[in-house]
């Protein structure tokens, strides 16, 4: 048995285990374990913080299901708010790598702040047969693969279940794809709820998947828009969060200086029994 120290947190509803790195773990037995809701800590990731050559630190993703994750948007920004709380960074605005790239952070509190890497093969306009069903789809990767749905009475969507089938599609292998079903709130907002890759089941919430579903319900109130400095979307998730994200513009559906802001709170600190 091996006690490993951790902190657990929770941005707009997505929880993750943070610990620091270790040369005795294996990140995918560990992540599988310690995420179990009923046999560990339960989380829907682990986030473990490493030393980089690239930038001020380095950010891992490992998804309940032992998977590593390229990103994760509410993570990095629990990440920032730990990293704040006992690494004492010398600048508010620091970088993390991470398999998307470098993106930066800051946090005060219980707010982070964090620039994602720019949002590339965005495909709107896809058609897909999922069982019976004929549905148009729009993907864009946020750091990680998303595809979104538009709907009327976004509670009564079965996300599970559509969600997996279009996770599996063949249109999206081999990396598979987070689902993001979308619905128009208010103007200015849209209300998401996401079926999460790695976690295989719907989660509260969604960084990289809020993210997603601004961009393209932004681009879509917005038919005509070719240049935009500072766009602005709030997304409401299935924890009634509201996650605000703001991003550039430019011709040709250019995407760049997309930030995204949200809570990060601490939940518990302690010791993890491992047994291996």
């Amino acid at each position: 048995m091996v006690k490993i120290p951790f902190v657990k947190m929770v941005g707009a509803g997505n929880d993750f285990i943070v610990i620091e790195a270790r040369k005795d773990l294996d990140y995918t037995k560990f992540a599988q374990k310690i995420c179990a809701r009923h046999n560990g800590i339960g989380a829907d990731g682990v986030l473990i913080l490493d030393k980089s050559k690239k930038s001020d630190y380095r950010m891992r993703i490992i998804n309940a299901d032992g998977s590593e994750a390229e990103m994760c948007g509410n993570g990095a920004r629990c990440m920032a708010a730990y990293i704040v709380s006992n690494v004492y960074p010398d600048k508010d605005l620091f970088g993390m790598e991470t398999l998307a790239g470098e993106i930066l952070a800051e946090a005060k509190g219980e707010i982070a702040r964090v620039r994602l890497s720019n949002p590339k093969d965005y495909r709107p306009n896809l058609n897909i047969t999922v069982g019976n069903q004929k549905l148009e789809v729009h993907y864009i990767d946020t750091g990680v693969p998303h595809t979104i749905v538009f709907v009327d009475g976004l509670q009564e969507v079965d996300v599970n279940s559509l969600g997996a089938l279009i996770r599996n599609h063949p249109r999206f292998a081999p990396r598979g794809t987070n689902v993001n079903f979308v619905e128009r709130a208010r103007e200015g907002m849209v209300a998401v709820r996401t079926f999460e890759r790695g976690v295989e089941a719907e989660t509260l919430a969604c960084g990289t998947g809020s993210v997603a579903s601004a961009l393209i319900a932004y681009l879509y109130a917005h038919p005509g828009v070719k240049k935009q400095k500072e766009a602005f979307m709030k997304v409401l998730t299935a924890s009634k969060e509201i996650l605000e994200i703001t991003f550039d513009l430019d011709e040709g559906y250019k995407i760049d200086n997309v930030w995204l802001k949200g809570s990060a709170k601490l939940i518990a600190k302690g010791e993890y029994y491992y047994h291996g």
